[in-house]
């Protein structure tokens, strides 16, 4: 993603908030880590970071510094080649670049209006996850911890649940960098760190949280997919291994910690 260094240097408080750390990846933990507790994790710079298998947890408030360090590692992930039923990009490039833009892509999404949690992590269920882990039974489990969210994103706007957001109100989730922990042809795992912004209203300030997620997906029917095997085995493989610092680009630990950062591809 391409942004100017005032951008990437604003003020940000790192805390899991009680919605947006379930936000990112909401679907695909509410499958994966039923089982292995993985997840989505938001601690600070400097403070004690969580191990891979806690959940979100809230943190100290982090302010990105003011010197810029440029970071030394940045790419412009592939598109995918079209959009699916849903508005999904799917068909993406069957390489390890390929793996980490469908990841980057399965993590965005954008809670606002009428659009609630439901409609995006089932969106996600459908459009990302591998076949072997759909279900009646996911699907549904799916739904109701998405119910649950758009809940407590409900409660933070101050709106009753099922009503739409009040004017101006979002809750959006992007990629800002991923590390690759271990690529083969047909499988690649990553860590993602992701941007978690949210406004409660036209004339309310912009608050934003990061959170690091452990993701691994696979190569299936000519697109790459998340998947609870590949998940778990990246799992295994991160075993006893520091977990990159989440820093945002432009800190100098960024680099330190081993994050690519991504530009919007033209």
């Amino acid at each position: 993603m391409s942004r100017t260094r005032g951008a990437w240097n604003t003020k940000g408080t790192w805390a899991a908030g009680v919605a947006l750390a379930t936000v990112l990846l909401l679907t695909a933990y509410s499958l994966l880590a039923a089982d292995d507790g993985a997840g989505s994790e938001a601690p600070a710079k400097g403070g004690a970071s969580p191990s891979a298998s806690s959940p979100a947890s809230p943190a100290p408030t982090y302010a990105a510094p003011e010197a810029w360090t440029e970071p030394e590692r940045w790419v412009a992930l592939p598109r995918g080649q079209r959009a699916d039923e849903r508005g999904s990009q799917v068909g993406f490039p069957h390489t390890a670049e390929g793996a980490a833009a469908m990841a980057a892509a399965a993590s965005t999404s954008r809670i606002e209006g009428e659009k609630s949690a439901v409609d995006e992590q089932l969106r996600f269920y459908h459009s990302y996850m591998g076949k072997g882990d759909q279900s009646p039974e996911n699907a549904k489990k799916i739904e109701q911890t998405a119910q649950q969210t758009d809940q407590n994103i409900a409660r933070e706007m101050g709106v009753s649940a099922g009503q739409p957001l009040p004017p101006g109100a979002y809750v959006r989730s992007h990629v800002v960098g991923y590390k690759v922990i271990k690529k083969s042809p047909d499988e690649v795992s990553v860590w993602l760190l992701g941007r978690v912004v949210q406004k409660a209203g036209e004339t309310k300030k912009e608050e934003d949280s990061y959170t690091r997620t452990l993701l691994g997906v696979q190569w299936q029917d000519g697109d790459w997919k998340v998947t609870a095997d590949a998940t778990r085995r990246a799992q295994t493989d991160i075993a006893g291994q520091a977990q990159p610092q989440m820093v945002a680009p432009g800190d100098e630990a960024f680099n330190e910690a081993g994050w690519t950062a991504i530009r919007d591809a033209s």
